[in-house]
């Protein structure tokens, strides 16, 4: 379990396990959801364009990230967001339809960017995901307090000089950059799931923001490691234990609230 290939599984679903929970505090605290959903699963596109013209589908994944999730951004200034996110999600989603449709060679590599291919991490993929990992802890050290700020109290951060729409395209670009890192890895189905559960159930364990996003970060890891373990032992497929994990995590954490309340 801990030689050979699954090596590098262990050491890029931690990667990936941490950027989640920090990036996925702010998706909680913010209410975006939907667009932590949405851009992912419209990156998909991306990696099918890619394949098409031949280029590296990590760079595919990265400018339909960017493209969708700055256009949500963008267009959701004046109309409805939700709105906004449900159309740039259509539009990727058709045009990956039509990619795919043109290219004969990335059939067999849909399920594993749907689902994700932990246990096939290859060793060239390793430091490009630890490289983008690092890029996004940056991002959010950086935009900490201005993001926290336009996030909680957004009328008070406009007053101290804080554009919202700013920090709105900044959080919509980490989200996308965390979404080129991760999908390779566990697939645009099941990035949701960890981006979500892990953030949600802590933040139903404490109201402080930085213990919120340790433990965020803790709970995205300890998933990750049992659902490999588990996966590894049973040959059932690794999103299962991902996506239930995530959900479970949250229900417990919720349990503990309403207990303490």
């Amino acid at each position: 379990m801990f030689s050979g290939f699954m090596v590098n599984a262990w050491t890029v679903a931690s990667i990936v396990a941490v950027v989640a929970g920090l990036v996925g505090f702010f998706v909680v605290l913010r209410g975006s959801a939907f667009v932590a959903h949405a851009v992912p699963n419209g990156s998909f596109a991306g990696a099918a364009g890619a394949s098409l013209v031949g280029i590296n589908t990590l760079i595919g994944l990265g400018v339909f990230s960017l493209l969708g999730a700055l256009g949500i951004g963008v267009l959701g200034r004046r109309g409805r967001h939700d709105v906004v996110t449900a159309l740039a999600l259509v539009v990727m989603l058709g045009l990956g339809s039509l990619f795919l449709q043109l290219s004969v060679e990335y059939a067999p590599e849909v399920e594993s960017l749907l689902f994700g291919e932990v246990l096939g991490i290859a060793s060239n993929q390793v430091a490009p995901t630890a490289a983008l990992a690092v890029v996004c802890v940056a991002a959010i050290a950086l935009l900490y307090r201005p993001l926290m700020l336009s996030s909680v109290l957004a009328e008070v951060g406009e007053a101290r000089g804080v554009s919202s729409f700013r920090m709105e395209l900044c959080f919509l670009a980490v989200v996308a950059l965390a979404s080129t890192m991760t999908v390779p890895v566990v697939g645009t189905l099941l990035i949701f799931s960890l981006m979500i559960g892990a953030p949600a159930a802590a933040r139903s364990l404490t109201d402080r923001p930085l213990v919120a996003m340790a433990l965020s970060v803790a709970i995205a890891l300890i998933i990750v490691w049992s659902a490999i373990a588990l996966s590894y032992e049973t040959d059932y497929p690794i999103g299962f234990f991902v996506g239930s994990f995530g959900a479970g995590a949250y229900a417990l954490g919720r349990g503990w609230a309403a207990y303490h309340r």
